[in-house]
């Protein structure tokens, strides 16, 4: 019954955290699936894509590819790799926290997407939290994030069947996601030197590289930075733990000084 209740708890907390992407993909997906059916494509096909391709952006790339006339497979995996490559690096981030996660990990490296790494990253912090359900948490947060996308594209391409829409700039509810998710991210992380470094690093190389080729050398370079933040971080509490040692040698010395320092003086006495 206990283990029941801190379930339902766990349930509970993934759901919470994952409300602000319930409201992106919500419309997102309702975009998605507005522009599928602009392009003749119906609810089998929106549905299919959003459960088995599950990737946002490279979804509405799909849409012009499908529907552009034939098209290689070689050129479908490299605009894939192109426009997916940060998740290389999203899952080499994710190889210590998701290495005991058992038979959910499958799952859990097919939902990671940019929402869902960045609600991942953040552990699982509730006041009520059991560390036994970590890993139900992250199960259950890309779980919701997966319904949310899923239902989103299955309301638009209803509304699209139901009812006409201009969808002119629609898929810049995108966009907005990402703007969202940024902003929630920002108000509860209790450093921002992540969120920093990620616009610090985007900036310079679209200034140095440009709009179309930017993206690649911004993941490197935001990888390269946080890796050796990262290795910062772990040799600030060996040097912590060595400064009282120091400290206490300085005050055993001190000690001992003051010690030989009084029998001195009371030798000195005694003469």
């Amino acid at each position: 019954m206990l283990c029941s209740n801190f379930m339902k708890q766990t349930i509970k907390n993934a759901f919470i955290s994952t409300v602000p992407v319930l409201a992106g993909y919500i419309f997102l997906g309702i975009a998605f699936g507005l522009l599928m059916n602009s392009k003749g494509f119906g609810l089998p096909w929106v549905l299919c894509m959003s459960v088995f391709i599950f990737a946002g952006s490279m979804q509405f790339v799909a849409v012009d590819l499908i529907s552009g006339g034939v098209v290689s497979l070689l050129t479908v995996a490299l605009t894939t790799v192109m426009v997916n490559a940060r998740h290389i690096f999203y899952g080499i981030s994710m190889l210590d926290r998701y290495k005991k996660a058992g038979p959910r990990k499958p799952y859990l490296i097919f939902t990671l997407t940019d929402e869902t790494y960045s609600l991942v990253c953040n552990g699982y912090n509730s006041p009520n939290a059991d560390p036994v359900h970590e890993y139900d948490y992250y199960f259950f947060v890309s779980l919701f994030d997966h319904c949310w996308w899923v239902t989103g594209g299955v309301i638009g391409s209803v509304l699209g069947e139901l009812l006409p829409f201009n969808i002119v700039g629609i898929d810049f509810a995108l966009t907005a996601l990402f703007v969202t998710v940024f902003c929630d991210q920002w108000i509860h992380s209790d450093t921002h030197f992540y969120a920093v470094t990620g616009v610090l690093s985007s900036v310079l190389c679209l200034l140095v590289f440009g709009a179309e080729k930017f993206l690649i050398p911004a993941m490197i370079l935001i990888f390269a930075v946080l890796s050796v933040y990262k290795l910062v971080q772990k040799k600030k509490p060996a040097n912590a733990e060595a400064a009282p040692v120091v400290g206490e040698s300085t005050g055993s010395g001190t000690a001992e000084a003051a010690r030989v320092a009084g029998d001195s003086d009371s030798e000195g006495v005694d003469v």
